[in-house]
């Protein structure tokens, strides 16, 4: 008997919830897009599904294999991963991100599973849809998918770069 008064209760709270969600809702006209001022770029900043991002892995730490083993883990993280090369020049960094406006989202979704350590350089010249990922000698590992989520929460949304507005 206690626990159908309690189920009565919890269901009870949960309409009142739902109707004062209803009511109070903020969202419900229809936005309409701001016009991008004269020289600015337009980005994308909506936050994809790994599936949907395409990377290129560059090799920067002088460690044979690397870009390979990198761009595997990339690849079975459902990403979609060109061949990787070797890069000219060594880095000192865990990773840099170089990334157009097509990319903004899918840069700030790669920035997680390095735990916002990686460095980014964002071209707005750059148009093409890959986000090139340049593996400097701090790098040790990806995150992991909670670590990943944990650090996107920590990230907030992807910020529009200056000189651009949002498609």
């Amino acid at each position: 008997m206690r626990a159908l008064i309690v189920l009565s209760v919890l269901t009870v709270a949960a309409v009142v919830f739902v109707a004062v969600a209803f009511v109070r809702d903020s969202q419900t006209e229809a936005t309409v897009a701001e016009e991008c001022p004269a020289g600015f770029v337009r980005a994308n900043v909506a936050l994809p599904e790994p599936k949907d991002v395409k990377l290129k892995v560059f090799n920067a730490a002088g460690t044979d294999g690397l870009g390979s083993r990198v761009s595997t883990d990339f690849a079975n993280r459902k990403f979609q991963v060109e061949k990787p090369e070797n890069s000219d020049k060594t880095s000192d960094a865990v990773a840099t991100l170089r990334y157009g406006p097509k990319t903004v989202g899918a840069a700030h979704l790669l920035r997680a599973y390095f735990l916002d350590n990686a460095r980014t350089e964002y071209d707005e010249a750059r148009e093409d849809d890959i986000v090139d990922v340049v593996i400097g000698t701090r790098f040790e590992q990806l995150a992991t998918t909670t670590e990943v989520n944990q650090s996107l929460v920590e990230l907030g949304q992807a910020k529009l770069p200056p000189g651009s507005c949002a498609e």
